[in-house]
């Protein structure tokens, strides 16, 4: 190793430590065992170009251990990216660009949000696959536009979580060459030694997922092992890569290098310093960069920058040659929107009798034939949810430019190989399951919201009308579960057509993950003649049936909209006369305005829910003396009607119930 790249080497860490002390928190043990490793790969092999952060042909790079985010910001800020000094000085304060954990779109270079370990990991699955349907949509024998590669950085705690399992899995049988992950396999997580809990041979595991495995025992400071490594898995073009770097935690720590006690806490004043020594540094500098390893840094980024202006001049020879190709691909990058879109996704005809994931079924495959850029992601139930684009091929082990893509029973690692996809760029994914798996699902939906990206996470059999599967495929509590997910759009549609204007909304927002919540049994098509037109979902809520000086407003979404309507018609027979609201989107219909929200639900009116789920949060709406008409218990295994009638969901129950409210 040449003595700058060492002096290199321990200004990134010392940088770390520094923001770490400075902080009072954070974890010091990676960043100062893992550095060498990080280092040899943003050096030598990671292609970005800091002042274009957004280069589509960049390498991604993954810090899946989110809690060595100072380390990850040390290399941005040595690396030129927009992160001075003063934001490194700010690590985890108020408003800095440097949290505890890595943000996606708040941090420039940071490519997807990690904290919760696995989902990073996961996350780089998802990358590589869209690299791989871009690749294989766009690039041809004389110019390969699209050629990066997927680096992720994994930490003990990572390989323990069941969801980096489902997704290496799954990145093995699809022969993911482009996809290297680099294991700091330090032996230590919080609580003590791996041993306590983790002694496997990851290294024969990953083989067994199809994984090409190497393993550099000097990870503390063989630079040159490390890049022989990474060359070496970069050469293996038909199995996704592990490197297993065994490093020390804590590295150059004399009290604590090695033991848990460097995992999660700063190091202490004295022991910084001692460190700092160990390391060659001058222990009373503080957010030290020496003025060589700044000229250093300064010709890393230069050769970048050459990497970056070639392929610009690859871009120029692509957009001569073949100009309708490259404007397709502003498209996919765009998420570009034919202008006949209404025309696209169909109307269904009143009285049609289909389950909403049939409909779905059919507008989601007329979007897809015209906007390619739409990928699906299943886990195993295609068959039965239908939420896969017709025609559009399948991505799998020998065929990848397809664009459904079969995941198998992993759901916790689909939605999180999904929110991979979204970050990268250029396609939009949608993935499927049955609601009641949502619960497998949820971490990853959550960071979805959080990052503002736009998966469309579909779910089918939404309620109790599942039937004979009983309560374990009955979804009770889960509508209200993921409603309460900020920044998450939740869609129940009532009927077919508001599936269609369901996909137009969702196609219309480019920057919002959402869940579509769809019927197993059938529903009939309303009669937007004599009722109110689908297209108030974009709203959120309107009203379907109006009748003049309503004595009561009943709200319902799914399936239950129709049976509301029943309940009306039984209630105006009694001479009580009410409204009828479709409320698909909690949402969607916040975000309107206050006056909007009035006219819909105005002040002095009573109100009833009718959903056949959780009635917790209906409050909001129906205020505290409206009754809110629900389940709030576990299901049952019988007939689907037969569960819907036994639990209260009949025109005539409902009714009877109303009748009894209005007494009060």
């Amino acid at each position: 190793m040449k003595q700058v790249e060492l002096k290199a080497i321990n200004t990134i860490r010392g940088l770390s430590i520094d923001a770490i002390e400075q902080a009072n928190s954070g974890h010091p043990g990676l960043p100062l065992g893992a550095a060498p490793m990080s280092y040899a790969l943003w050096a030598d092999h990671l292609n970005f170009n800091p002042k274009h952060p957004d280069w589509l042909n960049r390498d991604r790079f993954v810090m899946s251990a989110g809690h060595g985010s100072s380390l990850l910001y040390s290399l941005l800020h040595l690396f030129g990216y927009d992160l001075p000094i003063s934001d490194i000085k700010n690590f985890r304060q108020w408003h800095s660009k440097t949290p505890g954990h890595p943000e996606f779109r708040h941090t420039a270079g940071v490519e997807t949000t990690t904290g919760p370990l696995g989902q990073g990991a996961a996350n780089a699955v998802g990358m590589a696959v869209a690299e791989r349907i871009l690749a294989n949509k766009f690039n041809n024998e004389e110019i390969d536009l699209i050629d990066h590669y997927t680096y992720c950085f994994v930490g003990d705690g990572c390989l323990m979580e069941g969801i980096s399992a489902e997704a290496a899995s799954i990145a093995g049988y699809l022969k993911l060459g482009k996809l290297i992950m680099l294991y700091d396999s330090n032996d230590i997580s919080l609580d003590g030694p791996t041993s306590l809990t983790f002694p496997e041979d990851t290294k024969k595991r990953y083989e067994s997922y199809g994984w090409h495995v190497q393993t550099v025992k000097e990870g503390d400071t063989d630079i040159s092992g490390i890049n022989k490594a990474i060359a070496k898995a970069k050469s293996v073009s038909d199995k996704p890569s592990l490197i297993i770097v065994k490093t020390t935690i804590g590295y150059g720590s004399p009290n604590k290098c090695g033991s848990e006690k460097a995992h999660g806490a700063p190091l202490g004043e004295k022991e910084t310093e001692l460190t700092k020594e160990f390391l060659g540094l001058d222990p009373k500098k503080k957010f030290f960069v020496d003025k060589s390893v700044e000229a250093h840094f300064s010709k890393l980024i230069q050769k970048k920058v050459v990497n970056y202006t070639e392929w610009e001049k690859k871009k120029k020879a692509y957009q001569k040659k073949y100009p309708e190709k490259y404007s397709q691909l502003e498209g996919f990058i765009n998420y570009d929107l034919p202008k006949n879109l209404n025309e696209i996704i169909p109307n269904f005809n009143p009285g049609e009798k289909l389950a909403t994931r049939v409909s779905n079924h059919t507008a989601m495959s007329s979007a897809g034939s015209k906007l390619e850029w739409l990928v699906s992601l299943d886990a195993d139930l295609s068959c039965s949810t239908k939420a896969f684009f017709k025609g559009a091929g399948y991505f799998d082990a020998t065929v990848q430019n397809g664009r459904n893509i079969r995941i198998g029973v992993r759901e916790h690692a689909m939605a999180a190989i999904a929110n991979g996809i979204s970050c990268h760029g250029g396609l939009r994914p949608t993935t499927s399951t049955f609601f009641s798996f949502v619960d497998y699902m949820r971490p990853s939906i959550r960071l979805a919201a959080l990052m503002g990206i736009n998966p469309i996470f579909i779910f089918t059999h939404d309620s109790v009308a599942v039937g004979e599967d009983g309560p374990t495929h009955q979804p009770v509590e889960q509508l209200m579960s993921v409603r309460i997910i900020p920044k998450l759009k939740v869609i129940r549609p009532a009927d077919a057509n508001e599936v269609t204007e369901a996909w137009k909304y969702m196609l219309a927002d480019k920057n919002s993950p959402f869940v579509l919540v769809l019927s197993r049994q059938d529903i009939e098509t309303l009669d937007r003649k004599k009722y109110s037109g689908a297209e108030g979902l974009s709203k959120g809520a309107y009203i379907l049936s109006e009748m003049k000086k309503p004595e009561l407003i009943l709200i319902a979404t799914g399936s239950e909209v129709n049976l509301s309507l029943h309940v009306q018609e039984l209630l105006k027979n009694k001479g009580i006369s009410s409204n009828v609201v479709s409320m698909p989107s909690f949402e969607i219909f916040e975000a309107q305005t206050q006056k909007y929200k009035e006219k819909i639900l105005p002040d002095g009116v009573k109100k009833v829910s009718i959903e056949a789920g959780s009635t917790f949060g209906w409050q909001k709406y129906t205020g505290k003396c409206g009754l809110n008409i629900g389940i709030d218990t576990f299901g049952s295994s019988a007939p689907g009607n037969v569960v819907l009638d036994k639990y209260g969901f009949s025109a005539d129950q409902i009714c009877k119930k109303v009748l009894e409210y209005l007494k009060k």
